[in-house]
């Protein structure tokens, strides 16, 4: 096991990775850009350092000051978190050069998975269904020509990167022609490869995740699936676990099938693997994230499983220590991201200072968030504050104890989704368990914010 462990990310998941070191035993450092001086998680650390400026390229991402602040503070292992440098191989292989352990799958893993074009074949020889697409396009008169065989609507998609930045629905050669540079453009700079690939659009689809965790001795276990078809512009706003559009059969099914192909593929320590389902029940595989994720608190409260401790033990080297008979899912469980962001305003990003913070409290109600009184939000990372994930026995209690939980919530001084949240409840549509991920964006936000505003 490791002594010591930099955590090279910000905001609830620095705090979570932290949490998780203590329980283990592990001694962490807390790396900070000058914009998170005052952060919960700089505050709680027992060791801190800084490394650079608010601009996340000299700080987060700047692979120079995370591994110099590893060496000086005698750390033998590095945590990424999610975003920023989690899923970059050439990182993953720097921190092994300087002797020092990436807390992920191995860079040759990332480099194997880095494309999702070139993954999707992959797992597609593996026995995974896949969506019709093309391979990597090479301008756009290709771009035209793969979107008439394919047939429109496609999607344009980043092959590397995620959380919807550079996607976009084409429904004809116009809108191709028009948002191939500005796909790209986006991609580049969000994730420094402007490559594309065009996908199938399915329309009234639901995405269904299946979580896999696997040793470098070929263990392998899936953890379930979580539903995250509540979504807004292709990014996730609310996720359950199980997913109402799945029976039991073909949950396991699904993920029996996803956890079997990747271990075939190659694949080490935690990771997801994302699908499609369309409206006959029919899922097929889209991608797959490298690293720990955003939403796996709920994973966490229906099996029991301590994620990242788990992963942290695969990085040392450790086996699994589980079987899949030993995954044991129970309850239903729902995670609804806390954002700065005003949804009366097409959501623009908001920033300030916060005057009050109440977190919620009670039986299956869990907080996950980097917030306290008089903390001043930046404008120079995404709008996460949070994570708000409830369990219960049922679906229904769950909704119940979730709106509970929502009402309680306060954070003061700036404009969040919690309403939002709270109107999205009480829709008939998702009390029924029918959300698709075109809901928000086909019907607008405007009937849930005048619901939230009420």
């Amino acid at each position: 096991m490791f002594n010591k462990i930099l955590i090279a990310n910000r905001g609830e998941i620095a705090l979570r990775i932290l949490r998780a070191c203590r329980t283990m035993g592990v001694g962490a450092v807390v790396a900070y850009s000058e914009a998170d001086r005052d952060s919960l998680a700089a505050q709680l650390a027992d060791e801190a350092i800084c490394i650079g400026p608010a601009d996340a390229r000299r700080s987060y991402l700047s692979a120079p000051a995370i591994i110099s602040a590893a060496i000086v503070t005698g750390c033998d292992a590095i945590h990424p978190g999610y975003g920023f440098l989690s899923e970059d191989p050439g990182f993953a292989e720097v921190v092994r050069a300087h002797g020092l352990t990436f807390i992920g799958p191995p860079a040759e893993v990332l480099e194997r998975f880095a494309s999702k074009e070139a993954t999707r074949r992959l797992l597609g020889d593996h026995g995974l269904p896949t969506i019709p697409g093309s391979g990597m396009l090479r301008d756009e008169a290709h771009a035209l020509e793969e979107a008439e065989r394919i047939g429109y609507p496609v999607l344009l998609k980043p092959s590397a990167g995620g959380g919807g930045k550079g996607m976009r629905l084409v429904r004809n050669p116009r809108e191709l022609e028009a948002g191939f540079k500005v796909s790209g453009s986006e991609a580049k700079a969000g994730f420094g490869d402007g490559s594309l690939y065009l996908e199938k659009y399915l329309e009234d689809n639901r995405h269904v995740e299946v979580q896999v965790a696997i040793d470098r001795f070929g263990n392998a276990i899936h953890m379930g699936e979580r539903d995250c078809s509540v979504q807004r512009r292709h990014q996730k706003l609310i996720e359950e676990t199980p997913s109402p559009a799945l029976t039991d059969a073909a949950r396991w099914e699904l993920a029996d099938r996803a956890v079997k192909a990747v271990a075939e593929a190659g694949y080490e320590n935690l990771g997801t693997l994302e699908f499609l389902v369309d409206a006959k029940g029919d899922a097929y595989f889209i991608e797959i994230n490298c690293r720990v994720q955003v939403e796996h608190p709920i994973t966490e409260m229906v099996t029991g499983i301590d994620m990242l401790a788990l992963q942290i033990r695969i990085a040392a080297g450790e086996p699994l220590g589980m079987t899949q008979a030993d995954v044991q899912a129970r309850g239903h469980a729902i995670e609804f991201r806390i954002l700065a962001e005003d949804p009366a305003k097409d959501f623009r990003p908001q920033a300030g200072q916060v005057g009050a913070f109440i977190a919620p409290g009670g039986p299956g109600v869990r907080m996950d968030s980097h917030l306290y009184p008089g903390y001043e939000v930046p404008n120079d990372y995404d709008s996460l504050l949070g994570k708000l994930s409830i369990w219960a026995p049922t679906r229904s209690e769950a909704i119940a104890r979730a709106d509970a939980a929502l009402r309680e919530l306060l954070v003061d001084g700036v404009t969040t989704n919690i309403e939002l949240h709270r109107a999205i409840l009480a829709n008939q549509v998702f009390i029924d368990g029918k959300v698709t991920t075109n809901l928000l964006d086909r019907v607008g936000s405007a009937p849930f914010v005048a619901a939230s505003n009420r």
